[in-house]
């Protein structure tokens, strides 16, 4: 599907200095330039999707991210200011429409935790520090597992996409308070189940 976005949009000369949402503008009346956008953001969409969910999948919504992107931007209010939020709120609605997938990614990170074998020979530190490991990987997959779809989307837009609040606010068209909210509580739950440690601290409060 790469390629598909590719004959649809073209491919433009190196990004310059122009910001996202004047370039979009531009690609309203010249296409091409929105081959641009897709330079500047396509690598890390895919990264994100593809730790959501997994490479396979993010392959193919990663171009439909774009591809999305490219039919709406006639809507797109230059006001935001910033095209990248917009398109992890793009790539956030995808991902709505494969819970499942996440879901079995995450239960069998937990499995593959669990069955990991708990004792070496040796080394008693490097394997208590191995297993301590192993069990916090277990333990994040099943929290991440039991929060709400908009709890853990806040979560990962921050922790994985580092989108500050106001970021976040926009990608998903929810009240900077809200963002707050729901974050505190998923980080909350974490760090319960973590004994007071949270690994996934990202993104600002910008």
């Amino acid at each position: 599907m790469t390629a598909k976005v590719t004959r649809l949009v073209g491919r433009a000369d190196p990004p310059g200095e122009i910001g996202d949402a004047a370039l979009l503008e531009l690609s309203r009346r010249s296409p091409e330039r929105f081959g641009e956008i897709y330079d500047r953001y396509f690598r890390e969409i895919h990264g994100y999707l593809g730790r959501r969910l997994d490479q396979q999948v993010a392959d193919d919504l990663a171009a439909e991210v774009f591809l999305t992107a490219f039919r709406k931007r006639e809507r797109f209010d230059p006001g935001r200011g910033e095209v990248r939020p917009w398109l992890y709120g793009i790539a956030t609605n995808l991902i709505g429409l494969h819970r499942r997938t996440e879901a079995r990614r995450l239960t069998a990170l937990r499995r593959s935790a669990a069955a990991q074998p708990s004792a070496e020979h040796g080394h008693e530190e490097r394997v208590a520090t191995r297993v301590d490991a192993v069990n916090a990987q277990e333990r994040l997959a099943g929290e991440l597992l039991a929060l709400s779809d908009g709890d853990r989307d806040v979560l990962m837009l921050s922790a994985l996409g580092e989108l500050s609040h106001e970021e976040v606010s926009k990608a998903l068209g929810i009240p900077y308070g809200t963002v707050g909210s729901r974050l505190s509580r998923a980080r909350r739950k974490l760090r319960a189940a973590l004994g007071g440690v949270n690994p996934l601290n990202g993104g600002s409060n910008g």
